[in-house]
């Protein structure tokens, strides 16, 4: 086996290692729905989806055996990552500054009317509003978590991106 294949193999594991990880916070963002009750708010809903779309562009990447297929699952992995870091970034930026919702989010009708609303409600639906405060964790709120989660993602694969940019076989 060549040093190309032995990359291309640890490059794959790592991806399904990101893709279990992203699972597992939104197995997380489960527990804290159902066994903490605290309702998700739209733009948790929305973190959700992109903390799905990493696993499944991880867990595909990890599938295939040449770079140039890998290479691209990573960038859609990244820029799932970069949509999650503005949507993490706002929902930091609504709880520092909280304003007058009057009970409504105006993002709740999007995010309600998305198919998978439809198809696992108590995953994807809203129950909850973004101004609300839950207690901290290690002294920092969900959505920082988040942020912090989605920025170490983001990273990971433009560093894994720049790393194997001469890699281009498809």
């Amino acid at each position: 086996m060549n040093n190309d294949t032995a990359l291309l193999r640890r490059e794959r594991s790592l991806l399904v290692l990101l893709g279990l990880i992203c699972l597992a916070l939104v197995g997380g963002a489960l527990y804290m729905q159902y066994v903490e009750h605290e309702d998700p708010c739209p733009l948790c809903i929305i973190q959700r989806y992109f903390f799905l779309l990493i696993a499944i562009f991880a867990f595909l990447g990890s599938r295939f055996k040449r770079w140039g297929s890998v290479r691209l699952l990573e960038v859609l992995a990244a820029l799932s990552a970069l949509g999650g870091i503005v949507a993490a970034a706002r929902h930091v930026y609504v709880l520092a500054h909280p304003g007058f919702s009057c009970g409504f989010d105006a993002l709740q009708p999007v995010v309600d009317s998305l198919p998978p609303a439809q198809w696992l409600p108590g995953v994807f639906k809203v129950a909850g509003l973004c101004e609300t405060p839950y207690p901290p964790i290690f002294g920092l709120s969900l959505p920082a978590w988040a942020l912090v989660a989605f920025g170490v993602g983001f990273v990971a694969l433009v560093g894994s991106l720049v790393r194997n940019r001469g890699r281009r076989s498809w």
